[in-house]
């Protein structure tokens, strides 16, 4: 016995089905679960060999960018963070030289006011001064004693003559620690000019990079263009030390050099230059950390290609089980559908039958109620004929028999051929006053309350009268059938516009839970498990549908359910 029989005796047969199929029904059974277990391994496994291989080979090739894209994403967003950040602070001092006048500016209380703003507004901004064309300071607002000092004979001072506004890099000064500074020139009218120039607190560049979510063997950092750290490194050096790395070409995008060595350790470097600044930011990652990601995918790869195997070929042959199980009881239920089909047109030719005797019914009955009209005539012409009182009950018995029968075939014949929608004006009050009458008697000894409430201009509609009673009876059956004895059913007849009214059903049952409201007008869908058969709703919701209009509910648990019908005044119908 191989592996398939083996299968197919413990999954399929199980004993079963030699009791049920002659032996050739099992052998074809077996083969088709063979070859559909086979088939679809083939179609399912190949496929994510064929997919697992590709992938593997893409995932090798795109790790490349997965460990660049990162650093390379983040070097380009500090770039332009940094960047905005130091043209922020630089327009703000363009501002200022432009608005302000130059007696303004040299006013110390007016200076240090104008630096309380911009540390509140911007922040930052450590001191402000203002410098002549001589490199004096002439105005100062700060913590440092800085009035009168000269800049005349510092780099930074000849290079802003030559450029206009300067953003510094690292450097000590008169304060004897590391700062920058940002300054700006103004010409007066006299053909000389003054400088604005702040301090910014180096913090502020440093808590933005620390604000990056680096690895802990990654760094960022900012040097200059003479390779000197301006922000302090992780692993490599502070502030105002010479950078071990090689000064990275001058390049107007974000870079990054891959085969980068120190100390004969592999790293990835990206850097970018900050527009109109000194500053160069660097970022710097390991990669051997990034294999350690592209390791666990593969381990992840060889895992999942695994338990899709499993998975799927669990899945085949419980599918394949099925599916040949399904065919077996499709078969048999075949069978027993031939005899049903037999039933079934014995059925629909008594039903004929009887339509057509219902028929041939009517012409004797109506004989017999002409005769017994002819009958009481005679009887009335003779005042003398014994015992006529008698007979004429009798011929009054025989005609209500008569009556009782033709309205009987009637129904039959109603019952045997499709009866088409007669429009005509619906009064929708009186019709559900009718509707009302049928359930008189219940609502009397339950003791339920109804009350109907119609608006002034609720209008009479063109519509099937017929389909309007079902309608109606059937939700308000539902609602004698949720309301206790002693409730309350109230019915709103309103117009919603000049083309529609509106028929709102509102009773104090026992409500419909939220996850049935949206099943309650399907087939067969019942909360009425005994007695139930799932169809009134989903025939109202047809009937409604097809006379133009719409049904909505709403209900709460415990409170009640209100059924809102909306009819067209003037509608076709729809069907």
């Amino acid at each position: 016995m191989n592996i398939w029989q083996w299968l197919w005796k413990k999954i399929i047969l199980d004993g079963e089905l030699e009791s049920l199929e002659g032996g050739d029904q099992v052998v074809r059974y077996h083969r088709l679960w063979r070859r559909s277990v086979l088939m679809l391994s083939t179609f399912c496994l190949l496929p994510l060999f064929i997919m697992t291989a590709a992938n593997y080979y893409q995932y090798r090739q795109a790790m490349h960018q997965q460990m660049i894209q990162p650093i390379y994403r983040q070097t380009s967003n500090m770039k332009r963070s940094l960047a905005f950040l130091l043209e922020e602070r630089r327009f703000a001092l363009n501002f200022l030289v432009r608005e302000r006048s130059f007696q303004e500016l040299t006013d110390q209380k007016k200076l240090g006011e104008t630096l309380k703003h911009l540390t509140q507004t911007f922040g930052g901004f450590v001191d402000l001064g203002l410098i002549d064309s001589k490199g004096h300071q002439i105005s100062y607002a700060g913590p440092y004693d800085l009035m009168g000092k000269n800049y005349a004979e510092q780099d930074w001072f000849h290079e802003l003559v030559l450029r206009g506004a300067l953003v510094s890099d690292m450097f000590k000064g008169y304060r004897n620690f590391p700062h920058f500074v940002i300054a700006v020139k103004c010409d007066d009218h006299s053909e000389s000019f003054f400088v604005l120039r702040a301090t910014v607190d180096m913090d502020i560049l440093h808590q933005r990079i620390r604000a990056l979510s680096l690895p802990p063997s990654s760094d960022a950092f900012l040097i200059n263009r003479d390779g000197v750290f301006q922000t302090p490194s992780r692993f490599y050096g502070n502030v105002m030390e010479q950078c071990p790395f090689e000064i990275p070409p001058l390049s107007e995008s974000t870079e990054i050099i891959e085969d980068a060595f120190l100390d004969d350790h592999p790293y990835i470097l990206a850097y970018s230059y900050i527009q109109q600044s000194p500053f160069i930011f660097i970022a710097i990652s390991d990669p051997s950390e990034l294999q350690k990601n592209w390791f666990a995918l593969r381990r992840e790869l060889l895992v999942f290609l695994i338990i899709s195997i499993i998975i799927i070929l669990t899945l085949i042959i419980a599918t394949s089980t099925y599916l040949v199980s399904r065919i077996r009881d499709a078969d048999q239920k075949r069978n027993h559908l031939f005899h049903e089909m037999e039933y079934t047109n014995k059925m629909a030719s008594i039903g004929r039958l009887a339509s057509g005797v219902a028929h041939e019914i009517n012409n004797p009955l109506a004989i017999i109620y002409e005769k017994t009209g002819l009958l009481k005539d005679l009887l009335s012409m003779d005042n003398d004929f014994p015992h006529k009182d008698r007979i004429i009950r009798f011929a009054d018995s025989i005609t209500s028999s008569v009556e009782r029968c033709r309205t009987i075939t009637h129904r039959m014949l109603g019952f045997a051929k499709h009866m088409d929608i007669q429009m005509e004006s619906v009064d929708l009050t009186l019709l559900i006053q009718e509707v009302l009458g049928f359930l008189e008697k219940e609502a009397h000894y339950r003791k339920v309350t109804i009350s109907i409430k119609t608006s002034d201009d609720c209008p009479m509609i063109q519509s099937d009268r017929g389909q309007l009673q079902q309608v109606f009876l059937n939700i308000i059956n539902n609602a004698f059938a949720a309301v206790v004895d002693g409730g309350r059913i109230d019915i709103e007849l309103k117009s919603v516009d000049q083309s529609n009214v509106s028929i709102t059903i509102i009773d104090n049952g026992s409500g419909i839970p939220k996850e049935y409201l949206t099943h309650i007008f399907e087939p067969f869908f019942t909360t009425k498990k005994n007695y139930g058969t799932g169809l009134g709703l989903s025939i109202t919701y047809g009937i409604v549908a097809k006379l133009g209009g719409r049904i909505t509910v709403d209900s709460i648990v415990g409170e009640g359910t209100t059924f809102t019908v909306t009819l067209p005044v003037m509608k076709t119908i729809i069907g």
